[in-house]
């Protein structure tokens, strides 16, 4: 690439690293994948370093209150998990990656039990298991009642310390480093407060792990810790990776309601609760989840979200209840200790009353797109956790399955890191920078029209009859006439940074916009306020000079703006209702959709959105010389060139352009490559650690059961 920076050219505007560290592999996150990736490498004898954004301790896990999924008890299968999870991910989970995940699971817990996580046992000595919402069975492993994701990050943590391995905590990531040929060579970073290591500094490595978590802090109200804003997304993004499903965002059904103008972390009551007999009633007592579902209460968390949603419009409340009284004080002091105290210091007591609850943002089921060793579709880059779309969760996640697939897929990660270890790859150089007072920031600029398609056909050339939605046409050319750019050899950065004020704003126009309930008409004015947002500080920058000062609060918030703004979009081009993605204008899930939006930063700074042919991700190939590839993209497997659909970035979302049709899904996702050297996998083989079988995304799909 020439420059050492992102492959899009697209960075935060930072200082120059002062420092730099040097290793094999960067796991950047302190969560249960990231840990666990850094345990396997390390183990490996790969010199490992764990960069986190807090305390090593303080990642998203450690607020996991109900469990860990597996078929770990009597009569349960990895077949009957398979089947629950792709119940609940509504037609859009990749198969493939389920059944990884749950026939690894297992294994992976018992290894997790080995490493020193103390989950709760029953009478006779054995795992004590519970249920959740969407499970048929037991299958929930938990740890000091309802504080399971802190068990798990103490055992990981403890092993981290006790093995050495290098840490820098109170780290935020800003960029991918590369080599000269594109693969990843370490990220910067920068460290707050006292240390040995401070402000801007990099990590030298040749694989970088992001397991940095999810963005909920996008909302105005959120389970998700204050760390939580989308730094990986982003980042990736600017590297040039694929991110998919960021519409799906999962709303928990039973978050404890402090009022309509709570912000910020809100307390979580665990699925678990209903999963030991608690009831949700309205004002008057109804169990009004009896007759919606066969589960009622169990059922997934986007039913039981939209049954709640619909109860309260119907009634004109702002919350419902959750009713557990019948507990009892032992039960709850015994089983939910952490949920009975965050109750009580609110003012509220479940052992005497019920408790008001409502939906609130709590975790993203898609994220930056890998493989099934975690590969994204930048070289040398992985990517687990919440932060990964590994095509497990679908449209909507399986309640628990989320610390599994962090667990499992970051032994794969680790595996895939020693398999080209072992294969003898060179160490990556960055490429120094030509201007590394001045980078660019975090999203594409402002502009009309799309990226150009030369060669390319529209959805214009299908057959007479298809029963595919007509797509726009996405002809038309760039027109940045009417943004100027910075002159060249400015000392001002050429993008700004968004003032740390603009935060709040971010957060109230995703929460009215882009929230449980959506609408082209809410969408189209959460995108058209977010570029306000986004033309306020750029107007700053060209007229004046000026941007926000470089510092966590101007990354955290410009990094939001940059996931909003590609949630937003994604979320208004998916015409219909399906898993935690509810569209009041379009009520209804619809056959056509059964398929994944793929959302890409482009070198030229506009944003590309494809669709995936079937619920299941392309295969993984090989990619061809850059030669090969000119004019237009690699050809999907059944030769038809592929389409990107391009969104202009600062088109204002939802309106469509002159002379086109509403947009709908299209048979266009280019086939992603794996990095350079990767051999083509053959037959599936799953193993721990072995290389995935390949993919059925251009297979017939039959129909599967949905949520009744």
């Amino acid at each position: 690439m020439g420059t050492g920076g992102p492959a899009t050219g697209v960075a935060l505007h930072a200082p120059a690293p002062g420092w730099s560290l040097a290793a094999d592999v960067v796991v950047v996150g302190s969560g249960v994948a990231g840990l666990t990736a850094a345990l396997r490498c390390a183990a490996a004898g790969l010199e490992t370093v764990v960069v986190t954004k807090a305390r090593l301790d303080a990642g998203s896990t450690r607020w996991a209150q109900g469990g860990i999924a597996a078929a770990l008890g009597d009569g349960d299968t990895p077949q009957q998990h398979l089947d629950d999870t792709l119940v609940a991910g509504a037609g859009l989970c990749d198969e493939d990656a389920v059944r990884l995940l749950v026939t690894e699971g297992p294994d992976a817990v018992r290894r997790l039990i080995d490493t020193g996580a103390h989950f709760d046992e029953s009478a006779d000595g054995g795992l004590a298991l519970t249920r959740e919402g969407g499970h048929h069975r037991r299958r929930i492993a938990h740890a000091g009642g309802d504080a399971t994701g802190a068990e798990i990050s103490r055992a990981l943590v403890d092993a981290v310390r006790a093995r050495g391995i290098p840490t820098v905590e109170n780290a935020l990531v800003l960029d991918l480093l590369t080599d000269a040929e594109g693969h990843a060579a370490g990220v910067t970073l920068h460290v707050m407060g006292e240390g040995q290591h401070d402000g801007v500094g990099a990590v030298h490595a040749p694989s970088v792990v992001l397991a940095t978590g999810g963005m909920g802090q996008v909302y105005s109200a959120t389970t998700n810790p204050a760390v939580s804003t989308g730094d990986g997304v982003a980042l990736a993004l600017r590297a040039g990776a694929e991110v998919s499903d960021l519409e799906f965002v999962q709303f928990h059904p039973t978050v404890l309601f402090l009022g309509p103008d709570a912000e910020g972390q809100q307390p979580l009551v665990s699925e678990a609760v209903r999963g030991e007999g608690a009831h949700l009633v309205d004002a008057d007592g109804v169990r009004f989840m009896v007759g919606q579902h066969e589960l009622a209460e169990l059922a997934p968390r986007d039913i039981v979200a939209k049954g709640i949603m619909r109860r309260m419009r119907e009634q004109g409340t702002e919350h419902m209840y959750l009713d557990a009284r019948h507990f009892g004080a032992d039960m709850w002091e015994r089983r939910f200790p952490t949920i009975l105290a965050a109750c009580r210091a609110h003012g509220m007591d479940p052992v005497t009353e019920p408790v008001p609850v409502a939906p609130a943002a709590h975790y993203a089921s898609g994220g930056v797109r890998t493989d099934a060793d975690g590969r994204t579709t930048v070289p040398g880059l992985y990517a687990c956790g919440e932060v990964a779309c590994t095509g497990v969760h679908g449209a909507n996640r399986l309640a628990s399955n989320s610390l599994l697939e962090g667990l499992v897929y970051a032994e794969r990660i680790a595996a895939d890191i020693i398999r080209a270890d072992g294969a003898g790859h060179p160490a990556r150089v960055p490429v120094a920078t030509a201007r590394p007072d001045a980078p660019t920031d975090a999203y594409p600029p402002a502009h009309t029209g799309v990226r150009p398609h030369t060669g390319v056909p529209t959805r214009s050339d299908e057959p007479a009859g298809s029963d595919v939605p007509t797509q726009p046409d996405v002809s038309t050319q760039r027109d940045v006439s009417t943004q100027p750019e910075v002159p060249a050899g400015s000392d001002v950065p050429a993008y700004p940074l968004l003032g740390a004020d603009a935060r709040f704003r971010i957060q109230r126009i995703m929460t009215d916009g882009a929230g449980v309930l959506r609408s082209a008409a809410s969408l189209a004015r959460a995108a058209a306020q977010l570029q306000e947002l986004h033309d306020a500080a750029r107007g700053d920058l060209v007229e004046h000079g000026k941007t926000a000062e470089p510092g966590v609060d101007t990354w955290e918030t410009t990094n939001l703006l940059c996931v909003a703004r590609v949630l937003v979009a994604a979320a208004l081009r998916r015409e219909e209702t399906r898993g935690c993605h509810w569209r009041e204008d379009h009520a209804d899930a619809v056959d056509d959709w059964r398929r994944h939006l793929v959302v890409r930063l482009a070198a030229d700074r506009a944003l590309t959105l494809t669709t995936t042919r079937a619920e299941n991700f392309p295969p993984t190939l090989v990619p061809e010389p850059a030669s090969a590839l000119a004019p237009g993209p690699a050809p999907v497997p059944d030769g038809t060139a592929p389409r990107p659909d391009a969104y202009a970035d600062a088109a204002p979302a939802g309106t469509p352009r002159a002379g086109t049709a509403p947009a709908g899904p299209a048979d266009d996702a280019p086939a992603r490559p794996t990095p350079a050297g990767t051999p083509p996998r053959a037959a599936a083989d799953t193993s721990p650690g072995a290389p995935h079988g390949p993919s059925t995304a251009d297979r017939p799909t039959a129909a599967r059961p949905q949520e009744h």
